[in-house]
């Protein structure tokens, strides 16, 4: 079942991959990634599911994977745990077709019993420059040793 919540997401298709965060509440799609966000709606039918995705531009950059920067796409998808998978093809350039897995990404506390150190920072522990050793070492970076 595609539980509500927030999903890590990776999409393709033969024109480029990117990732992007998605949220589904309620039917409800929302996310984005550094240039587009997406919004729209899906039903769940046990393990498989069907949505909406419309994906705008939101700030300038690299290509969208569809071409054109605003697409409304159609999904078929399975869910598997806390994995699902869908595909489809955007209204508007029909003949690319869309690949994409969430991920679920559960967000809570420590477990009670979790130990933790808190590190304190010694500024004086840190190096001061470099020292007559490194500097006579001095090379290009990747060179052979």
């Amino acid at each position: 079942m595609l539980s509500d919540g927030k999903y890590a997401a990776w999409f393709r298709t033969p024109r480029g991959q990117g990732t992007g965060l998605v949220d589904l509440v309620d039917g409800r799609i929302s996310g984005r990634d550094s240039f587009f966000t997406y919004g729209g709606s899906y039903q769940v039918h046990e393990q498989s599911f069907t949505a909406v995705l419309t994906v705008k531009r939101h700030t300038e950059g690299n290509p969208s994977v569809f071409g054109p920067d605003e697409v409304e796409v159609n999904l078929t998808g399975k869910c598997s745990g806390a994995m699902a998978t869908c595909s489809g093809t955007a209204r508007e350039v029909p003949d690319v077709r869309f690949e994409c897995t969430l991920i679920y990404s559960q967000e809570g506390a420590l477990p009670a019993d979790a130990k933790s150190a808190v590190v304190k920072l010694n500024p004086d522990k840190l190096p001061k420059g470099l020292d007559s050793r490194s500097r006579s070492r001095a090379r290009a970076p990747f060179a052979p040793g």
